[in-house]
């Protein structure tokens, strides 16, 4: 048997599914927003595992919740409830708008038990008729089968035919394709406020308030999908809360456990009473260990200190990144909220956002794509000062080498 020393990034190749294809190192140990691979080279980390390592790598919050949960009681099952679920819905409950909440164990289950509470909703309120939903080009919200429909990136759902059926996608940000698209006969509207995969662009005001008010007029369920957007990413606890707008329905997940797996489907009394027991279910959601890391994360991030930090700091790669361009003009526009940051490449760069991403990682920093040309940034929310600097320092390297080479 092959020890873990030996263990290297063919191995990926020889015994992996072959749905990823992973950089050609391999992080073996984090502290904080830095990160170091099998060689002991150092990274620092503005990929945030794609949004989801809130307080970093390793943090004391994370460690200490995760080894005293583990001590006591790690899973059940649903024949029983546990306290630290009850602990993290009480905090869920009392901090948003939400009366009600379903765990599970990622973004994609949290839309799954959306979008079949929002059927089941149509169905109860207006009909067999009343299944209708509506969704937005270049949107994510998963890869079930039921969610990869739902997302408006064909790219993803196309070899998995047939697919589900009653959804339509119209152009994101178009009130006049929206205002078009709600009917008696949709159920429900599921939105990002922040498209994260499709290139972090952000919603319109007045785009999201419009679809609150078409929801409303034609008794349709409006989800926000937050699994991106949650958790503080923005700078509030959800970008719902910089909007003025309150959805019927909100899904969190990423940022929620810190790296622990967990999802939550978010709702009020209305709504998640139309639910009848059986009618969902999970295995592993709400379980003690998940709950238990959930809800430190959770409360170490919903404070003053830490939301103020993540706005200072998206102003600070706001201005790090216009200074890069002024020297390169390599960007298109810089655009996001919070530290969920999109560098739109030109269009004489179009398609090369993952070269970008490679060369960056050859100058020790982490960054993610969100599509063929955008390059994102999604750290920890609890990113340094002077990490964000000298990150910046080397993705003004990293962009020079790449113009080099263009």
């Amino acid at each position: 048997m092959q020890s873990q020393d030996q263990i290297t990034r063919q191995n990926f190749d020889d015994w992996m599914v072959p749905v990823f294809s992973p950089a050609a190192f391999i992080p073996v140990r984090g502290e904080g927003s830095r990160v170091w691979d099998q060689q002991g080279k150092e990274y620092i980390d503005f990929a945030g595992g794609i949004a989801v390592n809130s307080l970093g790598h390793a943090h004391p919050v994370v460690v200490d919740a995760l080894t005293e949960q583990a001590k006591k009681l790690w899973h059940v099952s649903n024949i029983y409830t546990n306290e630290p679920v009850l602990r993290l819905a009480k905090n869920l409950v009392d901090n948003t708008f939400a009366d009600k909440v379903f765990f599970c164990n990622s973004g994609a289950e949290a839309n799954e038990a959306a979008l079949k509470l929002a059927r089941k909703v149509g169905l109860k309120i207006g009909g067999e008729h009343k299944n209708q939903i509506v969704s937005f080009k270049n949107s994510f919200h998963g890869r079930t089968l039921f969610t990869v429909t739902a997302g408006g990136q064909p790219k993803y759902s196309q070899d998995f035919a047939p697919l589900p059926k009653g959804i339509e996608h119209i152009e994101y940000n178009d009130l006049a394709a929206a205002k078009s698209a709600i009917t008696e006969n949709t159920c429900a509207v599921i939105v990002e406020p922040i498209q994260g995969e499709g290139g972090v662009v952000p919603a319109s005001l007045e785009f999201l308030q419009g679809l609150r008010e078409y929801c409303t007029e034609k008794g349709a369920v409006l989800i926000f999908d937050e699994v991106q957007t949650g958790v503080g990413r923005t700078g509030s606890l959800y970008a719902y809360m910089n909007t003025g707008v309150t959805p019927d329905i909100l899904t969190s997940a990423k940022a929620l456990g810190g790296g622990f797996p967990i999802g939550a489907m978010l709702t009020t009394d209305h709504f998640a009473n139309m639910y009848s027991v059986g009618d969902h279910g999970t295995t592993y959601g709400g379980n003690p260990l998940a709950s238990a890391v959930a809800n430190a994360v959770f409360e170490f991030v919903n404070t003053d200190t830490v939301l103020q930090d993540v706005k200072n700091r998206h102003k600070q790669f706001v201005r790090g990144l216009e200074e890069i361009n002024k020297s390169t003009s390599i960007f298109e526009e810089i655009r996001g909220q919070g530290l969920l940051l999109g560098a739109v490449l030109k269009s004489e760069f179009t398609g090369q956002a993952g070269r970008l991403m490679n060369i960056a990682s050859e100058f020790g920093l982490l960054v993610l794509v969100a599509g063929p040309n955008v390059i994102r940034f999604a750290p920890a929310l609890v990113i340094s000062e002077e990490e964000v600097e000298e990150g910046l320092i080397r993705f003004a390297k990293a962009v020079q080498q790449f113009l080099n080479a263009s």
